[in-house]
Order: structure tokens, then C-alpha cells, then sequence
């Protein structure tokens, strides 16, 4: 009898493990950071809209999926992709050193790490912000870069911080931003345009970058199917215009490179 429900019992993880990947439902639920504009965030009308949101709800409608828009805790990120709460992380996600952690798309936004300053603040230069106070978003790309120690010259850069103060999310660094408590915030060029722009100005982006990296769609490792339908829909979005119809409506389109 045990070796019979044993048999059982390696039968059905079988029949799991094939069916994993697979999408059994007509939803397509989206993991996303709220506060990440203009990929993903909550807008006057308490609507999540968004640069990202926005090719997912193209990819829903072109699929017959409902798009469930999920918005998560960032630092929770990978339990709500394995426990499949959410179908994929899609919101200004960097794939570059994380290449063999997920099932990716290829490559559709190019990004730089960039350090954003006020304009009369005197800050120029890299060499300016010794003893500066500087913030960060926790578990943020540009806190990967001050932290990477195959970069020694980003190492030096943050050790000569004044401080480096890590927030949950962007719009609350640049709050301190404008009332003095930083002097400058690491981040996400896309991110930084969108922040100066909605402020009306006063802030200015410096010339040196941090780092460069590629946004990825990433799907839990091994998933290729629900990424391949995906990858496939948005290749079709590209070659009719659709995915810089949508770029161009955020302001992205220079950052663009699916396609290309």
C-alpha cells in the first residue's frame, strides 16, 4: 500500500511539474513597484497607469487575457513570482546581473544610472558630491551600482558620501530632495526625466553616469512558454508601431531598444 500511494504521489508532482509554465486562466497578472513613474505608478484618480502597464495592457488585449495589475513590495518581489501571485515582474526591471535568475524577454528599454541634483545646488561632477548627502531606493539598481565591488571607482564614489540614505521608494527621496535633507538622489535616468519634468524643473541630471543597463519582462526561471507568447506579442507590437506609439505617449521613446 505506501509503495502504491508513493506511486501516486510521484504521479502527481509529475503532472505539476509538466503543467508548470502553462497558463491555465484568461489572466495575466503583472508585478509592479506603484511608486516607479513612468513604468508604473498611481495617478491623481488613484488609476495605476504607467509606461509598462501600458504594453501589458496591448499584450492582454492582442492575448484575450484580463490584465490584473498587482502592485508589490519590491523586496518581495521573488516570493510573489514563486508562490504565483503574480505572473511576471514587469516594471523598469534590470536584467543586467540577474541574467540567470529569471526567464527573461529580450531587452526593451536601455537605462542608465544617474545622479540627480538641484540646479543651483553647485553640483557638477562625481568629484562634487563628497560629503554629500545622497539617496537611494532600497534594493534599487543604483544601489547595486554604489555597492558593485567589480567597480572599485563606484565603490570609492560611495565611500566618499557624506551619507547614503536608502528609501522605499523614489518619491519620498526626492521629497528630501526638495527641502534640503539630500543634496542628490542615485537613480534611474527614465525615472529622474519624469521626476524634474512633473516638478516643473529646478532639478538637473549630471553629465557622468553610474551605470548602464537593459530592462527585461522577467517570468519565474524555466517559464519560456507565457515569456514566448509575450516576447512574440510585443515583436508584433514593434513591427506595427504600436510598442513606440506607446513610448513616445511616456516620453520614452529615445530609450526604446526592443527590435532594434
Amino acid at each position: 500500500m505506501k509503495k502504491k500511494i508513493s506511486l501516486f504521489l510521484v504521479m502527481c508532482m509529475t503532472l505539476m511539474l509538466a503543467a508548470c509554465g502553462k497558463k491555465e486562466s484568461n489572466t495575466f497578472t503583472v508585478g509592479f513597484d506603484a511608486e516607479f513613474p513612468p513604468y508604473g505608478y498611481m495617478d491623481d484618480n488613484g488609476e495605476y497607469v504607467g509606461f509598462d502597464l501600458d504594453l501589458a495592457a496591448e499584450v492582454c488585449e492582442r492575448n484575450g487575457w484580463e490584465l490584473v495589475k498587482r502592485p508589490i513590495d519590491w523586496n518581495s518581489k521573488d516570493m510573489e513570482l514563486s508562490s504565483g501571485s503574480i505572473d511576471c515582474i514587469w516594471n523598469g526591471f534590470t536584467m543586467n546581473g540577474r541574467e540567470d535568475d529569471y526567464t527573461w524577454t529580450s531587452p526593451y528599454v536601455d537605462n542608465s544610472q544617474v545622479f540627480v541634483v538641484a540646479e543651483n545646488s553647485g553640483i557638477t561632477a562625481f568629484a562634487d558630491l563628497e560629503g554629500k548627502a545622497v539617496g537611494v531606493q532600497s534594493d534599487s539598481s543604483a544601489l547595486s551600482a554604489l555597492n558593485d565591488e567589480e567597480a572599485p571607482e563606484n565603490i570609492a564614489l560611495r565611500d566618499s558620501f557624506g551619507s547614503l540614505t536608502e528609501y522605499a521608494d523614489y518619491n519620498t527621496a526626492f521629497m528630501d530632495l526638495e527641502a534640503g535633507a539630500l543634496d542628490a538622489v542615485a537613480m534611474d535616468i527614465g525615472v529622474a526625466n519624469y521626476q524634474i519634468e512633473s516638478r516643473g524643473g529646478g532639478y538637473v541630471i549630471l553629465e557622468q553616469r553610474l551605470a548602464a543597463e537593459q530592462y527585461g519582462v522577467g517570468f519565474l526561471l524555466g517559464n519560456e512558454e507565457l515569456r514566448d507568447t509575450v516576447e512574440n506579442t510585443l515583436t508584433e507590437m514593434a513591427q506595427d508601431g504600436t510598442f513606440m506609439e506607446i513610448a513616445d505617449k511616456w516620453g520614452l521613446s529615445e530609450s526604446v531598444c526592443f527590435g532594434k
